[in-house]
């Protein structure tokens, strides 16, 4: 079985990566591990006081990403495909690559929006150092309108 990483960031193309993600599943008989990485400054405020931290706020926000995930993961179940999934907080690029190596993957699968003729908007900031990063090859989608 293919091993597939996907991170998602739930974005408002997140839908479209999910799907051709599921797509690319059915057609190797792959198996998705859905990744979530949260900043790790999440409840974090900057205000007159300077720096606070709201441990309330990020606790809620994890709550609602695991939420989500969840979701997530029942949507590619129902389409038949192997799922499980993981909710760290921490640098995205160096997680996910360890998430990556832990599940042996074969694939990371990323999407693009392709916004605009320089890399770092086409292509992400995050997506572009995983690809210069990883051992594992990075599937690009193209996420449009």
């Amino acid at each position: 079985m293919i091993n597939i990483v996907l991170p998602v960031d739930f974005g408002d193309k997140t839908d479209q990566l999910v799907d051709g993600a599921i797509k690319f599943a059915k057609q190797l008989n792959g198996r998705i591990y859905l990744i979530h990485v949260a900043p790790s400054d999440i409840g974090f405020a900057i205000g007159d006081m300077g720096f606070q931290y709201f441990p309330e706020v990020e606790a809620n926000e994890i709550r609602e990403e695991l939420v989500q995930l969840n979701k997530l993961e029942q949507r590619i179940i129902a389409h038949d495909i192997d799922c499980e999934h993981l909710l760290k907080q921490g640098l995205a690029k160096d997680i996910i690559l360890e998430y990556a190596k832990a599940k042996n993957a074969d694939y990371i699968v990323m999407g693009s929006h392709g916004r605009s003729g320089i890399y770092d908007v086409f292509v992400g900031s995050l997506t572009k150092g995983l690809t210069k990063s990883s051992n594992i090859p990075v599937l690009v989608l193209p996420i449009h309108d």
